[in-house]
Order: structure tokens, then sequence, then C-alpha cells
């Protein structure tokens, strides 16, 4: 089973913390529609013997495009690629895309799960964030959503500054309202190079508390723990059988084609990347070139991505994997760098697995970066 990811490079404005490759130019998107179709076209001989088992489009903002235009691109992969019976189709959407009419023709569509960009339920989080919607945009997307798809997930950002743990309590209430089946969840991240990043250097805003960022975190956990969701990755949560397929597929390793500017993609020993540039994309598509620059992935490597997607995940590391995979060398490696988390309480072990504790969660990333090996000796 394999997936494709559709990265459609546009949005209305730009977020202040955003470092995702997009233009708040329209005057390219129809061509980048028949581009995208394009490359979906010349690629299709990669996956001539996988089966697709997950769409997704990403972005930028998926929710931009006309329905008749998302049909398009999933029929351009209907024809080349050979689906699952059932495959998931996620479509990522702001709110203030998500009109009464949009909500409906994108339920007659192929789009079978929705990934809305809430963040916030407050103004004035929003408004700190530079998002392009508003709270009423929210609630309203909301209601009408439910009403037209099963399988809805939000994003939901902690560690905002200003952003009060009572105020984050009555977030994650009014998301438990909708009674919706999988929550994705964030902490704000200062990347280099944003607007936020700046704010932040002139003292416009203030930085972001990390401290207050795990409290945040941990208070979401446990809510949705006790609501009956399952914390399946750190930063998803999903009630039985509304795991993200796309998501889970790329922490379990599995194949995947990234379609777009900026796009990423993987068959297991290759990582590849195209153009991070509108027109140079279009440009390269148009001349039937693949815009695309690809690196064979080292053994470790490949353990290193292994151990860091595992190790977010509940699945953990699998011990019998690593040494199936990687040898009996880096199998040591792994258990003696982990003793000491193991000792701490943020790892524990059996005969099958490594994988984090609750009170090693919000640490994971650093965590995983101590179990890579860095070279070989």
């Amino acid at each position: 089973m394999s997936g494709i990811y559709i990265h459609i490079p546009f949005c209305r404005q730009a977020c202040y913390y955003c470092d995702f490759h997009f233009s708040t130019s329209l005057s390219k998107k129809d061509a980048m529609i028949l581009a995208l179709k394009q490359e979906l076209y010349l690629r299709k001989e990669e996956f001539n013997n996988e089966q697709i088992e997950t769409i997704y489009f990403g972005g930028g903002t998926p929710s931009l495009l006309e329905t008749i235009e998302i049909d398009q691109i999933i029929g351009e992969i209907s024809k080349n690629y050979k689906l699952a019976e059932m495959p998931e189709i996620t479509l990522e959407a702001n709110p203030d895309d998500l009109s009464v009419n949009k909500i409906h023709e994108l339920s007659d569509s192929s789009i079978n799960r929705l990934s809305i960009g809430i963040q916030s339920f407050f103004d004035q989080d929003l408004k700190l964030m530079n998002r392009a919607h508003t709270t009423d945009d929210a609630h309203s997307c909301l209601d009408e959503a439910r009403k037209h798809f099963d399988n809805i997930s939000i994003d939901l950002i902690y560690g905002i500054p200003g952003l009060t743990n009572t105020r984050w309590e009555e977030n994650i209430a009014k998301a438990l309202s909708y009674n919706l089946p999988h929550i994705s969840s964030y902490a704000l991240t200062v990347e280099p190079k944003t607007a936020l990043k700046a704010f932040i250097e002139k003292g416009l805003i203030p930085d972001v508390d990390d401290e207050l960022a795990q409290e945040q975190f941990y208070m979401l956990l446990n809510k949705l723990e006790s609501e009956g969701f399952v914390n399946y990755e750190i930063s998803n949560f999903g009630k039985e059988g509304y795991f993200s397929m796309n998501n889970t597929s790329y922490w379990q390793g599995k194949k995947y084609m990234g379609i777009g500017p900026s796009a990423h993609s993987y068959d297991g020993k290759k990582r590849g990347w195209n153009i991070r540039n509108n027109s140079k994309y279009l440009k390269s598509i148009n001349q039937e070139i693949l815009p695309l620059e690809e690196e064979t992935l080292t053994i470790t490597d490949r353990y290193n991505e292994y151990v860091m997607t595992g190790l977010r995940t509940i699945w953990g590391i699998s011990l019998k994997k690593i040494q199936k995979e990687f040898g009996n060398m880096y199998l040591d490696y792994l258990l003696k760098q982990s003793e000491k988390y193991i000792k701490e309480g943020l790892l524990f072990t059996d005969k099958e697995m490594v994988g984090v504790t609750k009170k090693g969660k919000f640490l994971c990333d650093g965590i995983a970066s101590d179990l890579f090996m860095i070279k070989l000796n």
C-alpha cells in the first residue's frame, strides 16, 4: 500500500508562524492544476506495482481549489494509478473556505475526510497568528461539516503567546463539543525567516514559553484520553477506527509520492523532493522534466528515520525490525542509548519494542536524537 500527497501551494494570506511553501498570488492557479496532473502522468511508472491507499491534499490551502478542480486531480490519479477499493482521500481546509455550498459540493465529491485548520476558537489567538478566519467561521463550518462528513479532524495549536491554561481548557472543551473523531494538536514553533520570528526578535510579540507549552500538552493529553481518544502519535489523537491512514503510513515507513512544488517522496530507500519555487516547477513540468532531487539513504539514515518516527507512535521501535533490517550492532546501540531514559522513566522496553512513556512524550524528539547513530566505529 502506498500514498499520494498533492501540494497546493497557495494561501489567501500568510500565517505569521508558517514556513511551508506557498504563494498568496493565485494568478498561476490554473497553470498549477494542469502541471500537477501532468506530474502525476509523468510519474505513473514509479508506482506501477503499488496500490494507492491514501490521497492527501495539503499545502498551502487546498480548500482554495474549486471542487471540480479537486475532482479533476483525483480523476487523473484514478486514470493512471491502481486505487484501493476505499482509499482515504483527505482535504486540508480552512474554515473561511468551507461555506455551506462548498461543504455540500465536497460531500458529493470523492473527498471522504476533512482536516480543518481551526487552530483556536478565540479571535485574539487567530489575529496574533494572522489566520484568515474568525471564531464564527470555525463554529459555522463545523456545524455544517458534521452534517455531511463522518471523518473529520481539526488542528489546534497550544503554546501561543498569551494563551492561558484556562483559555486552552476552553479550546479543548469547544473541540470536544463537536464530537469529532480526530484531533491533531501542535506546539507553536518559532521557525527561522517567519514573521513570528521577526516580531519576537523586535519585542512585538512575547516569545514562546516552553514550560507552558508542556503544561498545555499534558492538559490536552489527559483530557482527550479521558474522552476515549488514543494518542497514537505525539501530535495526533483519534478514536478507534479514525486514525489518519495517510499520516500513519508516513510513520510506519510506507512508500509515498509527493506531487507539486516542495513536495517530498519516499520509496523505502530513496527520498526525493521537488523544487520549492512555483515558476520553476511550472517551467520544468511544461518541458516534461521532473523538478525532482533525490538522495539514496544510507543504512544509518534509515535507522535514524525509523527511530524518530517509531518513537513518536504507540507502536514504538520494533526490536525485531531493528535486528532484521539493520543488524545486531544497531540493536545493541539502541538498547544501550535507551538505558538512561528507561531509568528516568521516559522510555520503557519489553521483549518486542522500545517506546516512550507518558512522562517522556513531550520530550520525544530530543530523546530520539540521542538514540540516533551518528557514525559507525
